[in-house]
């Protein structure tokens, strides 16, 4: 159920895009444009809400519902713990320190009676 609802959701998202964007600019922000008249009534300065406004408050009114159910689901769907509580780090535990020559690098098995010399440089 919560993969249909999260499905309709994009697809509200995308219709809700896409109407937004195809609507004509009034200018001025938040309702504040668009002059007198234009058939919304004798007395009142806003216009006629059109058929793309209206399925502006359609997909936007569908978008809370979807947004309201798919927090529902995912409440329900909570431990009720918190992500800081099932991702915890533990340090691993602390070791005793190496004492005397495992501090040293590790030394090469002799293979013959000299001992092993530099690589030599030639000039």
């Amino acid at each position: 159920m919560e993969n249909i609802v999260l499905t309709v959701h994009l697809i509200i998202t995308l219709c809700l895009i896409v109407i937004v964007l195809i609507q004509r600019s009034e200018g001025g922000g938040l309702g504040m444009g668009g002059g007198g008249g234009g058939g919304g009534g004798a007395m009142s300065g806003r216009p006629a809400i059109s058929a793309l406004g209206k399925l502006t408050w359609v997909f936007g009114i569908a978008f809370l519902i979807t947004s309201i159910s798919l927090t529902v689901f995912a409440a329900r769907n909570s431990s009720g713990g918190s992500v800081l509580d099932t991702t915890a780090i533990t340090a691993p535990a602390p070791t005793e320190a190496p004492a005397g020559d495992a501090l040293l690098p590790p030394t090469l098995p002799a293979t013959g009676d000299a001992p092993l010399a530099p690589p030599r440089v030639d000039e």
